[in-house]
């Protein structure tokens, strides 16, 4: 491997904002001054996010599915079939 290609893959904490829900995983993104204690006693580099897996409506149940058969059928009328 090239040496100074790849990226700092470090422990950072994501917290989602809206549900204010945190998790610990690696990453590669650079992170600003802000850090937080973990529960293991070790601090790491903190990022904020405005959604994740607590917080998107795919994964929280509250999603509203589309009627994507009836916006097809409304565009063949309005625009045909030009095959």
């Amino acid at each position: 491997m090239k040496n100074d290609i790849h990226p700092n893959y470090k422990m950072v904490v994501f917290q989602d904002i809206s549900t204010n829900e945190t998790f610990l995983t690696r990453s590669t993104m650079r992170t600003g001054k802000e850090t937080i204690k973990w529960e293991d006693g070790n601090e790491y580099p903190l990022i904020k996010v405005e959604i994740s897996s607590s917080s998107h409506p795919f994964f929280t149940g509250k999603q509203q599915l589309v009627d994507s058969a009836g916006r097809v059928e409304k565009f063949l009328r309005k625009y045909g079939d030009r095959r």
